[in-house]
């Protein structure tokens, strides 16, 4: 049997601050319907005044260890657009607040396809044999880049942390990632973007720090680069549409969700969403979409299983899997 990186273990957390369509619309031109039209969200999970990244981080690895019954693993790599610092990266601390000093760890930036980004990074280590686990970890703090006073980006980013440990295994087993597609178009990085500035810029209101994004080119970029990604995946593993038991796509907005799905040809029932509760958690979307859909009972052992993701950069990316027995 061929090497491969293999689930075995999962889990997320949610701060417990939670806004909703209604507070907003308090603070902002808006309303419930508006948001839910157009985006799918009825609430989203802050971040507390005093909870960085890595704190979300931490919470989320520390249930995927135990769901993978273990407390140590040879690597610790963070997907995230929102790191504790510029420098160092927030991966080390991470792994030595968890009690494993000493290994490998480091961060990687691809923004809301970066925990898709992060398996393939895994799997590399592990299939190379350069590691036998890893824990890999999609955390933003997301809604502390956005305009307090932009109702489209407020009503649609929220924060959180989910986490898989991967484990070197075969292809057969499930679990196991079986291919990936993976791309990026520089071109195109002024449609998402949070620039980085001087703070004499800032403070002659010479430029903003806040995220900003174009809302109509991205929806097409999206749902076309998903799209094609997916199909080529399936290519690469020889699965037909019809053999995909659950799309597990980045948690974008409901429009996104539902036109990927349609151009895929793939019933919306088979889509695994968690959107309304938690909106659109960056780099943590799509763990914790498969957390949503483990507890919700939608992802059984066995399914077959693509994960596809598109965010700022651009970049974009899809793996395939089988679904593995989650404890």
């Amino acid at each position: 049997m061929l090497r491969a990186a293999v689930i075995c273990g999962l889990g997320g957390y949610e701060p417990e601050a939670i806004v909703t369509n209604d507070m907003l619309a308090e603070e902002l031109d808006t309303s419930d319907e508006w948001i839910r039209t157009r985006t799918g969200v009825g609430q989203r999970h802050i971040a507390g005044a005093h909870q960085s990244t890595g704190d979300l981080a931490i919470e989320a690895a520390a249930r995927a260890l135990s769901s993978a019954g273990l407390t140590q693993v040879d690597a610790v790599v963070l997907a995230t657009a929102t790191p504790d610092f510029s420098c160092p990266a927030t991966a080390p601390r991470v792994a030595a607040r968890l009690g494993m000093s000493g290994v490998m760890a480091f961060d990687i930036s691809a923004v809301c396809t970066g925990f898709v980004y992060g398996l393939a990074v895994a799997s590399s280590l592990i299939t190379a044999g350069v590691v036998h686990s890893v824990l890999l970890i999609g955390a933003d703090t997301f809604t502390r880049t956005l305009d307090p006073g932009d109702r489209s980006t407020r009503a649609l980013f929220g924060d959180g942390a989910g986490a898989v440990v991967l484990r070197s295994g075969d292809s057969a087993e499930p679990g196991a990632l079986l291919g990936f597609d993976l791309g990026s178009d520089g071109s195109l990085a002024g449609l998402l973007m949070t620039p980085a500035v001087t703070h004499e810029e800032r403070a002659n209101q010479q430029s903003t720090s806040f995220f900003s994004m174009d809302g109509r080119a991205v929806f097409n970029e999206a749902v076309n680069h998903m799209t094609e990604s997916v199909q080529q995946i399936l290519k690469a593993v020889g699965w037909e549409v019809r053999d995909v038991d659950r799309l597990v796509p980045h948690q974008a907005n409901t429009r996104i969700l539902a036109a990927v799905a349609d151009q895929l040809d793939i019933p919306f029932e088979r889509v695994v969403s968690n959107l309304s509760e938690v909106g659109n958690t960056v780099a943590a979307s799509i763990p914790l979409a498969l957390v949503y859909g483990h507890g919700a009972g939608s992802l059984q052992e066995g399914d077959r299983v693509v994960l596809t993701g598109f965010g700022a950069g651009l970049t974009w990316g899809s793996v395939a899997l089988r679904w593995p027995r989650i404890v």
